[in-house]
């Protein structure tokens, strides 16, 4: 698998453009980021970061370490790592569809929180939520 395929497995969906994220190729949906290369050092080469709700990534990992991986930097992303030289084509297409429901249905907008003793904080101004 390369980002070619999945370039072109995305560009079925509609309205996925291609893009950049941090100066790396993505595909997004109005603006949205569906998928990209992973551009941070702690991930794999051959790496994609693909959208998806937590526990969908959490199932995923466990049921397939091989494929799909999280490393601490994407920890509080609702995204999950995956290894182009293990993923299949049906399965990168399946991974893509469930990405453009939820940025497309609103489902992956939110607030990103950090715990900070034991309270969830925004990132953005620093304040309890």
């Amino acid at each position: 698998m390369t980002f070619a395929t999945v370039r072109a497995l995305g560009r079925t969906l509609p309205d996925v453009e291609e893009s950049t994220m941090y100066g790396v190729p993505a595909l997004k949906w109005h603006g949205a980021l569906l998928a990209c290369i992973a551009s941070n050092k702690a991930a794999e080469p051959n790496t994609l970061v693909v959208r998806m709700g937590f526990d969908e990534r959490d199932a995923l990992i466990a049921d397939d370490p091989t494929t799909y991986y999280l490393k601490d930097h994407y920890v509080n992303y609702d995204v999950v790592l995956v290894r182009l030289s293990k993923v299949s084509k049906a399965a990168m297409h399946d991974l893509l569809q469930g990405a453009w429901r939820r940025v497309a249905s609103g489902g992956s907008a939110r607030k990103r929180l950090r715990k900070t003793d034991g309270y969830l904080v925004s990132r953005r101004n620093g304040r309890p939520e």
